[in-house]
């Protein structure tokens, strides 16, 4: 999750709630809809956008309609960052074998 509360999913980003502790969230990427779980419980759901470089805030997940912004070169652009460069979560590959066993349990009949 980025500092701006947001995750990136195929090049578009998609807000979680403000309340959101966790920097690491757990995403599932369904055809028609990204869902987002935050230890255990679900904590958005948004419709998948179409192309790339795209935003999606759901109104319900910003205090009085601002957009979090934890570092002065944070830009809210659709994921880029300014300044530094950019910068990416970095995981496991652990995480993508386990995150593709239960995607692929999931669809099965």
């Amino acid at each position: 999750m980025s500092r701006e509360g947001m995750v990136s999913v195929g090049g578009n980003t998609y807000s979680v709630p403000d309340a959101t502790r966790s920097r690491l969230v757990e995403v599932h990427s369904l055809a028609d809809e990204v869902r987002i779980f935050e230890n255990g419980p679900l904590i958005a759901v948004h419709p998948v956008l179409e192309g790339r470089k795209q935003r999606r805030v759901h109104p319900d997940h910003r205090r009085s309609g601002t957009v979090r912004r934890l570092h002065p070169a944070a830009i809210d652009d659709g994921g880029t960052l300014q300044g530094a460069g950019d910068r990416v979560l970095q995981r496991s590959l652990a995480f993508y074998d386990a995150a593709g066993k239960e995607m692929a349990q999931e669809n099965r009949p």
